[in-house]
């Protein structure tokens, strides 16, 4: 998972050419616990690194998703808007929430490779 970068809120970024996959962390959805909905943007949207990017609520909170990368949204994960619980049981995988097409490859510098990310992790506990 060495091609994957992560930001301190706890969001995850893959990319592959240059489309990026954006979702939250493992870490994420255990603290935020059983999700229940998700609200995603629209297709066509453009984002900034930092904007907000999507909404997510479980059963204990209600948190915004901030885009780690900035882009325009090629593609949202309808799946999890129609059963979100697939946060909770694949957020690093079929739990992704918006694809972009990356607007800004030097972005990807400023965040977490996975070893730095663990390393955060481990420090909140």
């Amino acid at each position: 998972m060495s091609d994957i970068r992560f930001t301190d809120q706890h969001e995850w970024v893959r990319v592959d050419g240059d489309i990026a996959t954006i979702g939250i962390t493992d870490y994420a959805q255990e603290q935020l616990g059983d999700v229940v909905f998700v609200e995603l943007p629209e297709v066509g949207k453009d984002i900034a690194a930092g904007d907000e990017a999507a909404v997510v609520e479980s059963v204990k909170a209600a948190s915004e998703v901030y885009s780690p990368v900035s882009g325009e949204v090629i593609d949202v994960n309808s799946d999890i808007e129609k059963t979100p619980a697939g946060v909770n049981e694949n957020a690093m995988g079929d739990g992704w929430f918006i694809k972009l097409r990356l607007a800004d490859p030097s972005e990807l510098d400023k965040l977490m490779d996975e070893a730095a990310y663990s390393e955060f992790v481990e420090s909140l506990q």
